[in-house]
């Protein structure tokens, strides 16, 4: 009989460096892009000695660039809002930091807190609103990174579909 074990004779998995995956330096799955949003949510020093304030329009500031996406900080005053729009070819997160913020679709209206997000596909057509009275700083994650912002009309909103997924409230 043989007494050779699995492990003696195959040896420790994680003993055997070639057969593991080297960590990624850039997200590249949905999952990496909401824990990419994650991780710079959670640091505020990434972001907080940044942010911004413009009564007159939306501030926004390109945080980050890797392979094909960016990364922007963005603050609302009460009042500002996005207008109703889709992002083109572009995937997307979005991630409240501070404050809340209102999300309109032909769906229906949703309020955001501090640390919620919303995934998005290309041709997800929504408006986001500080309805609130206190300002609001939020995070937006692009794969793509984002060309284009199409405007719409309340008219022509396309219903949404699957191309919405809500991510895990923080």
């Amino acid at each position: 009989m043989n007494s050779d074990s699995d492990l003696q004779i195959a040896g420790d998995i994680l003993e055997v460096p070639h057969l593991l995956q080297p960590p990624r330096e850039h997200p590249a799955t949905v999952a990496e892009f909401v824990g990419l949003a994650r991780s710079i949510a959670a640091d505020r020093s990434q972001w907080e000695h940044l942010v911004r304030y413009d009564a007159t329009t939306r501030w926004y500031h390109r945080l980050r660039t890797g392979p094909g996406y960016e990364v922007w900080l963005l603050s609302w005053v009460p009042g500002q809002g996005s207008g109703l729009h889709d992002h083109g070819p572009s995937s997307g997160v979005l991630t409240v930091l501070e404050g809340t913020l209102t999300e309109r679709t032909e769906r229906g209206t949703r309020a955001l807190g501090e640390g919620a997000q919303r995934v998005f596909a290309p041709g997800y057509v929504h408006e986001v609103v500080n309805d609130a009275l206190e300002p609001a700083v939020s995070l937006h994650v692009y794969y793509p990174g984002l060309t284009e912002m199409p405007m719409h009309s309340a008219c022509t909103a396309a219903p949404a579909t699957h191309d919405e997924v809500d991510a895990v409230t923080a």
